[in-house]
C-alpha cells in the first residue's frame, strides 16, 4: 500500500471554489452562525429575535415584550416598537423588511443612526433565524398599515402584503425551528424563563412576559423590574444571608458609555458575578469585569487600611478574598461594543474597563465611608477568607509534601488504566466497595479507571477550599484527575477526557451525584464548562423472558418496562436496587461499554441558574430546599424509601 495520498481531483481552479450565497451558508454552517444545533442553539434562535425587540426598548420606543411557546414548540415574539421599517430599501430595491430576514449583516446597527447602542451588533439575527427555521411568519404594523411576509427555509413565499389598516405599531414574529437542523426541536420554559427574567431586570421599566401554551393549561409569567439591576442582585441573593440589607448601586457615565454596577455580600463562600454589554451576557467576562474586579480589590484595601481594620504588617487582599461571598451584577451599555464572536461572550473594548474602574473605586469608597458598618462586614470577611485561602495553602503544601514521600503520588484505591492520552481515557466514579470490585474486574483496562469512593463527602457549598485539602474523600479525586483544584485548577493537566460518575439509582446515589457536581461546579468548574463530566445511566431492571435460549433484557426507563414485559408475559423481572447487584460481566455490558452503554454529558447553560440550584440543595437555608422539592416532586420516577 503506497504512503501517497490519494489525489481527489486532476484539477484545482477557479470551478472548485464553492461559494455559498446568502443564507445558504447559514443552513451549511450553522454552528458559525449560533454556535451549536443542539438545545443551546435552539433557544439562541429565540434570544435573536428578543434582542431585537431590546434594541427597540433601549431606544425608547417598546414597552413590552410578548413570547409565547406555542403548540408543536412554534415561538411567536411581538413587541410594541416602532415596527420593522417597509419601505423599499434605496440600494437593495426591494422591501427593507425583505432584506432584514434575507440579507446577512443587514441591519440598523451600522452606524445609520437607527440605533444607538445595540446588543444584536453582527445584524444577522433575523436573517439566521429565518434560515434555520422551517417555516417563519412577520407582521409588521406601522404607517397606519399591517405587512406580511412570510418564508420556508430562508426563501421568501412570496412579496410583503398589506393585509391591512391599523393606528398600533410593532412587529410579530412566529417561527419553527427546522428538524432540518436541529438536534432537539423542544423548547425548555424554564431555561426560556432565565434569560427573559434577566432581560426584564437589565432594562428597569420593560415588561417582558413568557406564556407556555403547549399544554391545555398554559404556564404564564410577566416580568417588570422598576428597581433593574439592585432587583437582580436581590433576586439571585434570595435564598442566601445576605451580609447587610442594602444593595449597594454604583453609576457612572463618559462620553456615550453608563456602567451600573449592583451588588451585596452573603455569608457563604462562593463569589457570584453576572456581566452584560448591551443586555448580553457576557459569560467569558471582559473589560467591565476586569475593571470592576480591579477597583474593588483597590477600595476594599484601601479602606481597610485607612481606617486601621487592617495591621500594618498584615499582606493586601486578594481579589479571591475580597470577592468570598459576593454577588455582583454589571451591566455596561456602549456604542459599537466589541465581543467575540456572533455568540458575544466576552467584550473586548478597553476603555471600558478604565471607566468601570474609576467609576466603581469613586462610588464604592464613597458609599464605604458613608455606611461604616456595612464597610467594616466586608473588610472583616475579607480578611477571614485571607486566613482561610492561607490555611489551604499550608493544607495543600502539607498535601504536596504527603505525596512526595510516598511511593506513588496516585492514590492507593486507584485503579488505574494503561493509555496515557487523555483524549482517550476515562475515570469511574464509583460509590461503595462492592460495585467498585464490579467495575474494576468488568473494566476495558487499556482506557478505563477506576476510583471507588469511601469516607465522608464533604458539601463543599458549606466549607472553604482549606476543608477540600483534609477531606478523605475528595483529594483522591483531585490527585487521581491530576489538574489540581480551586484557583490552582489547569484543565490542561487533566489525566482523563471523560469523568463518569457511577452510583446507585435512588436517592442515596442522586445525593452523592449532587454532592460531586458540587464539588466540580464550585472549584473545578471548567470540568463542566469544557465538558468533561457524565452520568452513568445503570439499568433499573433486568428482564428474564421464558425459553432456553432467551436472552436477557435490560429497560433503563420505567415507561419502557410495560411494553417489554408485554412483549415477553411470564418473564421473570429483577429490579436493581443498586451497581453492587451486577456481577463484572453485567455492569460491562449495561454500564460500561461504550458500544452499549448510555451516559449523560453534564452541561451548563446558564451559570446563574446552576449556581441557584446548587444553593437550594446544598446550602443553609431550609425553606427553598423544601419549595424546590414540593415543586419538583412530579418529576422523580423512581424514590425508594
Amino acid at each position: 500500500m503506497s504512503d501517497t495520498p490519494e489525489k481527489i481531483s486532476t484539477t484545482y481552479d477557479e470551478n472548485q471554489i464553492q461559494v455559498l450565497e446568502g443564507l445558504e451558508a447559514v443552513r451549511k454552517r450553522p454552528g458559525m452562525y449560533i454556535g451549536t444545533t443542539s438545545s443551546r442553539g435552539l433557544h439562541h434562535l429565540v434570544y435573536e429575535i428578543v434582542d431585537n425587540a431590546i434594541d427597540e426598548a433601549l431606544a425608547g420606543f417598546c414597552t413590552h415584550i410578548e413570547v409565547d411557546i406555542l403548540p408543536g414548540d412554534v415561538i411567536q415574539v411581538s413587541d410594541n416598537g416602532r415596527g420593522i421599517p417597509t419601505g423599499i430599501h434605496p440600494k437593495m430595491g426591494f422591501s427593507t423588511l425583505e432584506v432584514v430576514f434575507t440579507v446577512l449583516h443587514a441591519g440598523g446597527k451600522f452606524g445609520g443612526g437607527g440605533y444607538k447602542v445595540s446588543g444584536g451588533l453582527h445584524g444577522v439575527g433575523a436573517s439566521v433565524v429565518n434560515a434555520l427555521s422551517e417555516w417563519l411568519k412577520v407582521t409588521v404594523k406601522n404607517e397606519g398599515k399591517i405587512h406580511e411576509m412570510s418564508f420556508h427555509r430562508g426563501d421568501k413565499d412570496g412579496d410583503m402584503k398589506i393585509v391591512g389598516e391599523t393606528s398600533e405599531t410593532g412587529s410579530t414574529i412566529t417561527f419553527k425551528p427546522d428538524g432540518e437542523i436541529f438536534d432537539e426541536l423542544v423548547f425548555d420554559y424554564d431555561i426560556l424563563l432565565n434569560r427573559l427574567r434577566e432581560q426584564a431586570f437589565l432594562n428597569a421599566g420593560l415588561r417582558i412576559t413568557l406564556t407556555d401554551r403547549r399544554e391545555e393549561e398554559p404556564k404564564r409569567a410577566s416580568m417588570m423590574y422598576e428597581g433593574g439591576i439592585r432587583s437582580f442582585v436581590e433576586h439571585l441573593n434570595r435564598n442566601k444571608t445576605p451580609l447587610f440589607d442594602e444593595i449597594i448601586y454604583l453609576e457612572g457615565k463618559k462620553d456615550d458609555a453608563i456602567a451600573e454596577v449592583a451588588l451585596q455580600y452573603n455569608d457563604g463562600y462562593n463569589e457570584n458575578i453576572i456581566s452584560f454589554a448591551n443586555n448580553i451576557a457576557t459569560t467569558e467576562g471582559g473589560m467591565h469585569e476586569t475593571g470592576f474586579k480591579t477597583a474593588l480589590t483597590r477600595a476594599i484595601n484601601d479602606y481597610g487600611r485607612k481606617f486601621k481594620i487592617m495591621k500594618e504588617d498584615d499582606k493586601n487582599l486578594s481579589g479571591e478574598d475580597v470577592r468570598e461571598g459576593l454577588c455582583a451584577v454589571i451591566s455596561v451599555k456602549l456604542e459599537e461594543p466589541q465581543f467575540e464572536g456572533q455568540t458575544k461572550t466576552k467584550l473586548g473594548n478597553a476603555y471600558i474597563r478604565s471607566l468601570v474602574d474609576s467609576m466603581v473605586y469613586d462610588r464604592l469608597t464613597q458609599f464605604f465611608e458613608e455606611n461604616p458598618v456595612t464597610a467594616r462586614a466586608v473588610v472583616e470577611k475579607s480578611m477571614t477568607a485571607a486566613r482561610a485561602r492561607e490555611a489551604a495553602k499550608r493544607a495543600r503544601e502539607a498535601t504536596r509534601r504527603k505525596t512526595a514521600l510516598e511511593s506513588a503520588s496516585l492514590p492507593g484505591k486507584l485503579a488505574d488504566c494503561q493509555e496515557r492520552d487523555p483524549a482517550l481515557t476515562e475515570i469511574y466514579i464509583v460509590e461503595g466497595d462492592s460495585a467498585g470490585g464490579s467495575a474494576k474486574n468488568g473494566r476495558d483496562r487499556r482506557f478505563q479507571a477506576i476510583l471507588p469512593l469511601w469516607g465522608k463527602m464533604l458539601n463543599v457549598e458549606k466549607a472553604r477550599l482549606d476543608k477540600v485539602y483534609t477531606n478523605e474523600k475528595l483529594m483522591p479525586m483531585v490527585t487521581a484527575f491530576g489538574a489540581g483544584v480551586g484557583d490552582e485548577f489547569d484543565i490542561s493537566r487533566l489525566r482523563y477526557g471523560k469523568i463518569i460518575l457511577m452510583a446507585d439509582a435512588d436517592v442515596d446515589g442522586s445525593h452523592i451525584r449532587t454532592l460531586l457536581l458540587t464539588f466540580f461546579f464550585r472549584f473545578m468548574r471548567p470540568l463542566i464548562e469544557e465538558g468533561h463530566v457524565y452520568i452513568a445511566q445503570p439499568p433499573l431492571y433486568k428482564v428474564v423472558p421464558k425459553g432456553r435460549n432467551s436472552q436477557e433484557i435490560y429497560v433503563y426507563r420505567d415507561e419502557d418496562l410495560p411494553s417489554i414485559m408485554a412483549e415477553h408475559p411470564g418473564a421473570d423481572l429483577q429490579r436493581y436496587k443498586g451497581l453492587g447487584e451486577m456481577n463484572p460481566e453485567q455492569l460491562w455490558e449495561t454500564t460500561m461499554d461504550p458500544e452499549r452503554r448510555i451516559i449523560k454529558k453534564v452541561e451548563m447553560s446558564d451559570a446563574s441558574m446552576a449556581d441557584e440550584i446548587f444553593t437550594i440543595l446544598m446550602g443553609e437555608k431550609v425553606e427553598p430546599r423544601r419549595e424546590f422539592i414540593e415543586q419538583n416532586a412530579k418529576y422523580v420516577a423512581n424514590l425508594d424509601i
